[in-house]
């Protein structure tokens, strides 16, 4: 866990509504990956108040990411991770576990909140958090979202049972997301955006990280081709284009290995 979550932290919300979620980078090199997604996403960083391994990146005033250089000392791959609000980060917890998820980390209290790394049953990682102090969340720039996720998961029906249950979704509690179904694709949307997409297809053993299950972060640029075409500048790899119906969206990997995509604006 990432995120300053002591000042704007995980209340930073992916969508303008209840901060439904909030993503954060494990890295290895603070400095190197603020120049990079500075350049690519034209953001500004603060340090976070967990320490000068931590920043908070903004667009403009208002907090988007969290980036953190502890993938080495925690062990573990450069990833770009979610963090979904919960009323209750024990009980959660305790959720995952029992429909076959796994906690690797926490709850831990952590200043204004309590938060978890975990991952579902397909082996996708995510994380958990309750914020304990009141807050309230900044607004999407221009009305729109800072980002939206995509699950690539085994079976997009199945796993949106697990997410439904374990996080509350379309539990009719005021501010809850509601999901529903656009062809093949789970969609869930907080506050009227769209939170997530969750498609079938992933296979849990491949090599290939793209086609294993995970939580794709997807960024929204005004120039699509202009910020690949930095990305690619700055020492970061182009992995896959598409055109989806959404969208165009282009998947990429950092200098330092974290799998990212960078979408339309118009698609978020």
């Amino acid at each position: 866990m990432t995120g300053d979550t002591t000042g704007s932290g995980l209340r930073a919300p992916l969508t303008g509504s209840t901060a439904p979620c909030w993503v954060n980078l494990m890295t290895r090199d603070l400095e190197s990956a603020q120049k990079f997604y500075g350049a690519v996403m034209g953001w500004t960083f603060r340090q976070g108040r967990l320490g000068r391994e931590f920043a908070v990146a903004r667009r403009g005033d208002v907090p988007v990411a969290g980036l953190g250089a502890v993938a080495t000392a925690y062990r573990v791959a450069v990833a770009w991770t979610p963090y979904f609000a919960v009323r209750d980060a024990d009980a959660a917890a305790g959720r995952i576990r029992e429909r076959s998820g796994t906690v690797a980390v926490g709850p831990l209290t952590l200043s204004k909140g309590r938060g978890a790394l975990a991952a579902d049953r397909d082996g996708a990682s995510f994380g958990i958090w309750e914020r304990t102090a009141p807050t309230t969340p900044p607004p999407s720039p221009h009305g729109r979202s800072h980002a939206w996720l995509r699950l690539r998961t085994r079976n997009a029906f199945d796993a949106a049972i697990f997410y439904g249950e374990v996080l509350e979704w379309a539990s009719g509690r005021p501010g809850a997301c509601e999901v529903g179904y656009e062809k093949d694709e789970v969609i869930v949307r907080c506050g009227g955006r769209q939170l997530a997409r969750i498609g079938s297809g992933a296979v849990e053993a491949a090599p290939d990280p793209l086609v294993r299950p995970h939580w794709q972060v997807n960024f929204p640029v005004d120039d699509l081709a202009a910020a690949v075409a930095t990305a690619r500048d700055r020492g970061g790899s182009l992995v896959e284009e598409l055109s989806r119906p959404e969208g165009h969206e282009a998947t990429l990997v950092d200098p330092e290995g974290g799998l990212f995509t960078l979408t339309d604006s118009g698609s978020s």
